[in-house]
């Protein structure tokens, strides 16, 4: 668990410091203002092909040696922006590197923790997870006004520490000798896979959720970083990366909440913390001040954390009694990076229309607490049907 940790703070570390030196390079090298974003898009846009074959690969060979091969991907990514290749080809290979370490980082949690421990194992993978975003997005927003091409020299050194960290990793299970690749075959087991994970409401409920949460998540980042210099008048790279970070310290809050007060058996007290994600977000419309600004990142962030690890460890459970762990991550990484596409895109036209961010700000904030409630209302539907 120590070694899954590492590994998996390292990477999400890279990853998250890997946005500010990205955008700022496609800034230095003079591509239009709607053009960040568009990064954005081509690294989930790998998730969503990879989606039907990282998750029978994270199934079928030890999830460690995974971890090992994905931030590998990821590292080349990154050293091929130090050299100047093209940044957004670069970061769709660090996508591809991230899709395949997915399903495995969470897939072994159900190998390494029993059924009562695992959403406090969930705890600790989001918390490792959380602050490797909060340090991640404080080091890159810092290193970033420092030195472009010396906050990507650190981050492809974090990949490289990630793959080192995971050749720790136990082997528990033996690898399968053949896999089959086949595209077709793939696609088709993929979708039948979906449709099988999908006739439970509870699969539902986890997928919907952290798509929706996932989604408003990657808009979120792109107001935050247009917001600043509009709301508070800042310019640097700093204050973003902390506001960003107060997110993920909020997080790590709200998870260690939900570990201590949600069971899978009472999942649905964590539904109306994704409404306050909503409100929260409108509430940054009406910030004027720094410290008002970070109180309600905070906010954001604990109901965030309160919200999805829940989920999260909900959708681990059903995948092991169905398709597998490692599918079923796959099938939530391919709805969450489908919402993520979408809420990026019309983030992207948004920007491309010259919508003033305050409104950004509040429209995405009413999709985010609208979604949830129909979400909420749909699934207390379905447990009384049930019942």
């Amino acid at each position: 668990m120590i070694a899954t940790l590492g590994a998996q703070f390292l990477s999400a570390f890279g990853d998250n410091a890997l946005l500010f030196a990205a955008l700022a390079l496609v800034r230095k090298e003079s591509y239009p203002a709607w053009s960040g974003p568009l990064l954005q898009a081509f690294f989930v846009g790998a998730y969503i092909l990879l989606a039907p074959f990282v998750g029978v690969f994270a199934d079928k060979r030890p999830k460690g040696c995974v971890m090992l091969y994905a931030n590998i991907v990821k590292f080349v990514g990154a050293l091929g922006m130090c050299l100047h290749v093209n940044p957004f080809l670069c970061y769709a290979l660090v996508g591809a590197g991230a899709a395949a370490n997915s399903p495995a980082k969470y897939g072994i949690l159900g190998e390494l923790a029993t059924p009562p421990l695992l959403v406090k194992a969930n705890s600790l993978l989001e918390a490792s997870t959380i602050a490797a975003i909060l340090l991640g997005a404080i080091a890159g927003g810092m290193l970033t006004d420092w030195s472009i091409e010396g906050a990507l020299m650190a981050i492809a050194g974090c990949y490289a520490a990630s793959a080192l960290s995971a050749i720790f990793i136990p082997r528990i299970k033996r690898a399968v000798a053949t896999i089959n690749y086949s595209i077709a075959s793939s696609v088709k087991s993929f979708a039948l896979q979906t449709r099988s994970l999908l006739k439970s409401p509870n699969a539902r409920l986890a997928v919907i959720g952290t798509a929706l949460f996932w989604g408003a998540g990657a808009a979120l980042r792109f107001l935050v970083i247009a917001w600043v210099p509009v709301a508070l008048k800042v310019t640097n790279n700093r204050l973003p990366g902390f506001l960003t970070g107060m997110v993920a310290a909020g997080i790590v809050v709200g998870a260690a909440l939900a570990a201590r007060f949600v069971q899978l058996k009472h999942v649905h007290r964590a539904l109306p913390a994704g409404i306050l994600i909503g409100v929260g977000v409108c509430l940054l419309s009406f910030a004027t001040t720094q410290p008002l600004a970070f109180t309600v990142m905070a906010f954001v962030g604990i109901c965030s954390g309160f919200f999805v690890v829940p989920l999260d460890a909900l959708l681990q459970r059903e995948g092991e009694n169905g398709v597998g762990a490692g599918a079923a991550i796959a099938i939530q990484n391919l709805f969450e990076n489908l919402s993520m596409l979408a809420l990026v895109s019309g983030y992207t036209a948004a920007v491309f229309l010259s919508v003033p961010v305050n409104d950004i700000a509040i429209g995405v904030g009413i999709f985010i607490a609208l979604s949830m409630s129909i979400l909420t209302l749909t699934h207390r539907k379905s447990a009384g049907t049930a019942r």
